[in-house]
């Protein structure tokens, strides 16, 4: 289990910059992977929280991904990001859970980072999660969010405050670059995105 404190310490005794990916069954796994793998490589600690139990979730293309922790174990522990990934099961799940609703209020308040990609949005609004802001999302699920955010069309990561969104499955690396510039440096997401082939991050 992870533990249920504040951000951990590095060897220098300075904290590590922290995220948690919250998923359910039905998530998109590229959504889930990427992201993961790409702040693991910036040295940001990253937690895997089931939203509803530790137990394997089964992804929208049948690959099975295994929680770090349930979500719940982790209400007392900040985090510099909480990251959604889409899936329409998976964020169904998450806008009818009102303890996820809870939680994301609270590390709102706590100025996290919330970081939604695809359909994951739908949930952030359904907690009324950064209402007026600027937000995007996969086109599909526009019409659903246009009421509730300054909806951009023409970007493929947009950030506003704290609120950091994005289209889908292509935009999944170009969002955890973001992810990195932001927790961490501009430079250190460069040199990942050098190093992972991503042209069209600048």
């Amino acid at each position: 289990m992870a533990p249920a404190n504040n951000e951990k310490k590095a060897s220098n005794g300075k904290e590590l910059k922290s995220a948690v990916i919250v998923f359910a069954n039905g998530a998109e796994e590229m959504e889930v992977v990427i992201p993961a793998d790409v702040l693991r490589r910036a040295k940001v600690d990253v937690v895997l929280a089931g939203l509803c139990d530790k137990k394997p979730v089964k992804c929208t293309k049948g690959l099975v991904i295994v929680p770090d922790c349930y979500m719940k174990d982790l209400e007392n522990r900040k985090f510099g990001a909480i990251i959604l990934p889409g899936g329409q099961e998976s964020n169904q799940a998450m806008a009818e859970s009102e303890k996820f609703g809870e939680f994301l209020k609270k590390k709102e308040k706590e100025e996290s980072y919330i970081a939604a990609i695809c359909s994951a949005p739908l949930a952030l609004a359904a907690h009324c999660i950064g209402k007026g802001k600027c937000a995007t999302s996969y086109p599909a699920v526009k019409p659903q969010l246009e009421s509730f955010y300054n909806y951009v069309d023409d970007e493929k990561v947009v950030v506003d405050g704290k609120l950091i969104t994005s289209q889908g499955p292509g935009t999944a690396f170009l969002f955890a670059l973001k992810l990195v510039e932001l927790l961490k440096d501009k430079q250190e997401a460069k040199e990942i995105a050098k190093l992972l082939l991503v042209d069209d991050y600048c």
